[in-house]
């Protein structure tokens, strides 16, 4: 009798965007890197924890560029390599630019795996990119005791259409365009615990690429820009908040959930990094009382190939929202608004 084949999450202690170093860890290792600032060309750098660095070229172009790579947080080959491509454009895209083309990060443990496998991996990023217009152009490969895949990517934009998670303004609407609970599905799928059909509606979100951030870049009612990945929503909401210097108000209900996310969160299928994410970065974030502990984690989860959120012109929004829903995206929804006062973020 042949063996069974090896499940690639169990290959790896974490998966997606879950695997990223907590916000609290990854300040520390930043705290004493030198400034950026002499190079008067470099429109964005590590500054605000923003999704791309920015290049301007001249007048006209900025070059934007950005890696991102993880874990399986999947079995099937194609999927894992479908979601980590999707997932590494999203942050061209939430800069407001186009990608133009990739390069390859893998790193697979030799021994382990059948060549096919590692093939399908490549083969379902090589797809995705081909989604998205551009070419694979090339990479780089490891030897490594875990499966990691995943893309650097160059991209494109003009100098005045970037869009920042610095922009959002006081009295700016907030919109998300994609359900929160991808790191709840995830953490069920390793316990063989997801509802039947949850499978194809988390692949269905987190291999949608963030196109439409591209477009709303053009439009000047939208001022702010960023994905929420890794650091969930709150995370990334927060992130916005301090770089814009404002307080976000995000209202729960309102917040577009997967189908199951709720039930799976009652039910303690939380992440570790949505613990992780909460120590890190709880003390600037306003709870409503008496708020269940499963939806604050909710709110932390971590997300791989997330949505977008959008800061933007009040009177624009219901208008925006229509046309994100109309370009794919049917699960965006305005969730609540930026306001003056200390930066932080409310949950209400």
């Amino acid at each position: 009798m042949s063996a069974a084949p090896i499940r690639l999450t169990e290959l790896a202690h974490g998966g997606g965007c879950g695997c990223k170093l907590a916000p609290a860890m990854l300040q520390k290792l930043l705290a004493d890197q030198p400034s950026a600032g002499p190079f008067a060309q470099l429109l964005v750098g590590a500054e605000t924890s923003d999704d791309a660095a920015v290049w301007q070229v001249d007048e006209n172009l900025a070059v934007m560029a950005t890696t991102d790579f993880f874990m399986p947080m999947v079995d099937d080959p194609e999927d894992f390599g479908r979601i980590a491509a999707t997932n590494a454009l999203s942050d061209i895209y939430a800069m407001g630019g186009r990608p133009i083309m990739a390069l390859a990060i893998l790193g697979m443990p030799l021994g382990k795996l059948e060549p096919e496998v590692v093939r399908r991996i490549l083969a379902g990023g090589a797809a995705i990119c081909a989604e998205a217009g551009i070419p694979v152009a090339g990479g780089h490969s490891i030897d490594s005791p875990e499966p990691i895949y995943g893309l650097a990517v160059i991209g494109l934009g003009r100098p005045e259409l970037v869009r920042r998670n610095t922009g959002a303004r006081a009295g700016d609407a907030l919109i998300l365009t994609k359900g929160i609970g991808v790191g709840l599905y995830s953490a069920a799928i390793k316990k063989g615990a997801l509802p039947e059909g949850a499978y194809a509606e988390m692949i269905g979100s987190t291999t949608l690429l963030n196109r439409v951030g591209a477009d709303l870049a053009q439009d000047p009612a939208v001022h702010g820009l960023t994905d929420v990945t890794g650091f969930g929503l709150l995370g990334h909401g927060l992130e916005m908040a301090r770089g814009s210097g404002l307080r976000l108000v995000i209202e729960a209900g309102s917040v577009p959930l997967l189908q199951h996310a709720e039930a799976l969160a009652q039910q303690g299928y939380v992440t570790g990094a949505s613990h992780r994410n909460w120590d890190s970065y709880g003390s600037a974030i306003t709870l409503p009382e008496g708020c269940p502990d499963w939806r604050r984690l909710l709110m932390t989860d971590p997300q791989t190939s997330g949505g977008l959120l959008i800061a933007c012109a009040p009177e624009a929004a219901e208008g925006l929202v229509e046309r994100i829903r109309a370009a794919g995206y049917p699960l965006a929804r305005r969730i609540g608004t930026a306001e003056a006062g200390e930066p932080g973020v409310t949950l209400r």
